[in-house]
């Protein structure tokens, strides 16, 4: 069962690393636009979900999100973050930065104590703007799945140019500021076994993980079903010994199974 969230503002809904969350949906209700086609995607793959409806304008997202952010103050649940995710990359809206200044507005009218996060693929973190933009938000949460250029375009699939050096780069740059978000898991797709949780993919990215020195890392496995029917969760076993490692370099760690 795939999840294709409503736009531009779904939930709140629990969420498992970050509470009660206002769910803020830069892409359309209908459908999947994202610069990667990840084979573990609740949201299906790009091609099953190709969107008719065009992308919410900031105008809309900005009344919708005051809107629900009214309601909540005056109805409750109190939010603890307001999160952009839903159907694919939401710092592919052309307006992600502006959107970004308009949210950090309503958080401060609002809700001063909520946090303002963003799940991203990094796949635009090289853009000024979308940098800037994410330098400014609580929690900007990063995905770094591997290390291993072949394996991400395995798994991950990249849509356009894709360089693990190049994100890597733009990772660094942002000097601790940032959350690197990693999906562990094992099975195979097509044939071809995506097992991330082996030393052979786990000390290579251990090792640029510190390079990168973020603030948290977050560690997680499948939670959903997902379009890639041969895919496996990673054992508890597994993802603590990976935690284990990231706090013996250090570094803050939750993890989510």
């Amino acid at each position: 069962m795939t999840v294709i969230y409503p736009s531009p503002i779904f939930g709140p809904v629990h969420s498992r690393r970050l509470g009660v969350s206002l769910g803020i949906n830069l892409l359309p209700a209908d459908g999947k636009v994202c610069t990667f086609d990840c084979v573990y995607c609740e949201c299906g793959f790009n091609a099953d979900h190709r969107p008719k409806q065009k992308l919410p304008t900031r105008e809309e997202v900005r009344t919708a999100l005051e809107a629900r952010l009214l309601d909540m103050q005056q109805n409750g649940p109190t939010p603890d973050v307001l999160t952009f995710a839903g159907n694919g990359e939401p710092t592919a809206h052309p307006f992600f930065p502006e959107i970004i200044e308009d949210t950090l507005a309503l958080r401060d009218k609002y809700f001063p104590e909520a946090k303002v996060s963003v799940l991203s693929n990094a796949t635009l973190i090289h853009r000024p703007a979308v940098f800037d933009a994410l330098n400014k938000v609580d929690n900007n949460i990063l995905k770094l799945d591997t290390v291993d250029e072949k394996y991400i375009f395995t798994v991950d699939r990249p849509n356009s140019h894709y360089s693990v050096s190049e994100i890597i780069e733009c990772l660094k740059a942002f000097k601790g500021n940032c959350i690197i978000q990693t999906m562990f898991m094992k099975g195979s797709y097509q044939g071809l076994e995506v097992d991330n949780t082996s030393e052979k993919y786990v000390l290579p990215w251990l090792e640029t993980v510190k390079e990168v020195a973020p603030r948290q890392v977050m560690i997680y496995t499948i939670d959903r079903e997902t379009p890639g029917h041969d895919l496996q969760k990673a054992t508890h076993e597994e993802l603590d010994h990976i935690a284990e490692l990231v706090k013996e370099a250090g570094l803050a760690v939750s993890v989510s199974y």
